[in-house]
C-alpha cells in the first residue's frame, strides 16, 4: 500500500492543510514570544532601593542588552532544526523512511554537540558581551546574572527546538504547540514567584526571571521529546542513526545553515541597535527592546506560519507536485499577509496601553509608544519577504533566503539607522528605519520568487 495514500502532507488539500499545521506553529511561536515579554513584564516590576531608584527600568536594559544572545542560541537550534525537517520532509516525501530514520538519529546528535558551547560562554564571555553596551554597573551586574542562567542552563531552549522540528516535519505540529503551551505556563507561574520571593521562596530578583525561563524551556523540550518518541511512527531511530554521517549533517546544513544565519542575524542588529541607540540615550535602548519583544508577537505568528510553508512546499517538491507547491506558495502568501495587517492594526490602535503596562518613566513610554507605532508600517512589506524566505528554504535555494535576511535585518538597517541617530530629529525618524529596509527588502523578493518560477517550479510536470 502506498503510503502517502494516508498521509495528509500529500493529499490533504492544501490551503486546508496550511492552516492545520500553520495555527499550531502559529501559537507555539506567540508562546515564544510569550516568554520574552513575560520576564520583562514582572522584572519592569522590581522594587527600588535605598541606593538604587529607577531598578525596574535597569533590569528591563539589561533583559535587552541580553536578549541578542538569547536569540543566537535560539537560531542555532531552529536553524538546525529547520535543515532537518525540509530535509526529513522530503525524504518522507520520497517515501524513504530509513534515510528519515538515519537524518532524526543525526539530529540528536547535533542537538547535544550545540548544546556544550553555551555553557562556556556563560561562564567566561558574558561579562566581556554585556560590557561593550553599557557602562553603568547596576545594569552589567544585572545583566551578567541573568545571561550567565540562560546560557550555561541552555539545554531546553536548544533540545525543544530541534524536536519542535521533528514533529512539525511529520504534520504533528500541534504536538509541539502543546509542549510550548505547556513551558510557557511553566514560565508564567514562576516568574513572580521567584524574582518577588512569594510563597516563602527566596526573592531572587532579575536571577529569578532567569530561572523561570530555563525552567520553562526545560519542561517544553521533555513533552517534544515523548511526544516525538510516542507519535512520530514514520520515524523510527535506530542506534546506528545517532552514528554521524556526513553527507546527511551537511545537507541539514546546506540548509539549516542560511536558516541559523539568518536567525542569528536578529542577534546582530539588535546587539548593533542597542549600540547605536545607547549613544542617543538609554531611555532609547529600553523603549526599542520593549517594542522589539511587544512586535514579536506578530512577527513570530508570521515565522509559524513560515515554518509550515517550508515543509509543505518541501514536501510537494519531493512528490514533484508543480500545483502543490504553486498553491503551498500562494496560501503561504495571503495568510501571511492577513496576519501581518492584523498585527499592524493592533498596534496601531494598541500602542499607548501596550507601552504603559510597564513600569517606564514619562520619556520611555513616549518613546515606546513612538517607536510601536511608525517601526510597526514595516509590517506592510515584511510579511512578504517573511513568507518568501520559507519558499526558498524548502526548495533549496538557501543563498538566497540568507540574501533577504541579511538585506532586512543588516544590510538596509544598521546604516540607516546610524544616520537617523544623528540627526535632530533622531527621536522618531529612527524608527522608520525597519520601513525603508522591509519595502527595500521586498522589492528583492520579488525578483527572486520569479526566478524561481522560471528554474524550478515551472519546470515540473
Amino acid at each position: 500500500m502506498d503510503e502517502k495514500a494516508n498521509n495528509p502532507m500529500a493529499v490533504l488539500p492544501v490551503n486546508r492543510l496550511m492552516l492545520k499545521m500553520g495555527i499550531p506553529m502559529i501559537l507555539s511561536m506567540v508562546m515564544q514570544a510569550l516568554y520574552n515579554i513575560v520576564d520583562s513584564y514582572f522584572v519592569s516590576g522590581i522594587a527600588d532601593t535605598a541606593q538604587v531608584t529607577g531598578l525596574g527600568e535597569k533590569a528591563l536594559t539589561a533583559l535587552t542588552l541580553a536578549f541578542p544572545v538569547q536569540m543566537l542560541i535560539v537560531a542555532v537550534g531552529i536553524g538546525t532544526g529547520v535543515g532537518t525537517n525540509a530535509l526529513l520532509a522530503r525524504s518522507l516525501g520520497q517515501g524513504d523512511r530509513e534515510k528519515a530514520g538515519r537524518i532524526a538519529g543525526n539530529t540528536f546528535f547535533l542537538g547535544g554537540i550545540l548544546y556544550a558551547a553555551f555553557p562556556l560562554f556563560g561562564l567566561f564571555g558574558v561579562r566581556g558581551y554585556i560590557a561593550t553596551q553599557t557602562e553603568d554597573p547596576v545594569v552589567l551586574q544585572m545583566g551578567l546574572e541573568y545571561l550567565q542562567i540562560c546560557c550555561v542552563a541552555s539545554m531546553g531552549m536548544v533540545s525543544f527546538a530541534v524536536f519542535e522540528k521533528l514533529l512539525q516535519a511529520t504534520g504533528r505540529s500541534q504536538l509541539s504547540t502543546i509542549a510550548q503551551i505547556s513551558g510557557a505556563l511553566v514560565n508564567i507561574i514562576f516568574d513572580p514567584i521567584l524574582i518577588y520571593g512569594w510563597l516563602g521562596v527566596p526573592e531572587m530578583g532579575i536571577r529569578g526571571a532567569a530561572w523561570a525561563t530555563v525552567l520553562g524551556q526545560i519542561v517544553s523540550a521533555l513533552l517534544a521529546f515523548f511526544f516525538h518518541l510516542r507519535y512520530n511512527l514514520e520515524v523510527t531511530i535506530r542506534p546506528a542513526d545517532l552514528k554521524p554521517d556526513g553527507r546527511l549533517i551537511s545537507g541539514i546544513y546546506q540548509i539549516g545553515v542560511p536558516a541559523i544565519i539568518a536567525q542569528a542575524l536578529m542577534s546582530v542588529m539588535t546587539y548593533g541597535l542597542n549600540l547605536i541607540l545607547m549613544g542617543m540615550s538609554p531611555n532609547a535602548v529600553t523603549a526599542y527592546g520593549l517594542y522589539y519583544k511587544i512586535q514579536q508577537f506578530i512577527l513570530f505568528a508570521a515565522f509559524g506560519l513560515r515554518d509550515a510553508i517550508t515543509p509543505i512546499v518541501s514536501f510537494a517538491y519531493g512528490m514533484g507536485s508543480r500545483d502543490r507547491i504553486r498553491a503551498g506558495i500562494r496560501y503561504g502568501m495571503r495568510y501571511t499577509l492577513v496576519i501581518m495587517l492584523a498585527g499592524l492594526i493592533g498596534l496601531e490602535l494598541l500602542a499607548s496601553p501596550l507601552s504603559s503596562a510597564f513600569a517606564l518613566s514619562g520619556y520611555t513610554m513616549q518613546l515606546c509608544t513612538l517607536a510601536t507605532r511608525l517601526a510597526s508600517l514595516s509590517f506592510l512589506f515584511a510579511g512578504i519577504n517573511i513568507a518568501a524566505q520559507g519558499v526558498l528554504q524548502a526548495l533549496g535555494c538557501g543563498l538566497r533566503s540568507l540574501v533577504l535576511s541579511l538585506c532586512r535585518q543588516l544590510i538596509f538597517v544598521l546604516p540607516v539607522a546610524w544616520l537617523f541617530a544623528r540627526t535632530a530629529a533622531a527621536d522618531t525618524l529612527v524608527w522608520l528605519t525597519f520601513l525603508i529596509a522591509e519595502g527595500a527588502t521586498a522589492l528583492l523578493t520579488a525578483v527572486m520568487l520569479r526566478q524561481v518560477y522560471q528554474t524550478k517550479i515551472d519546470l515540473l510536470h
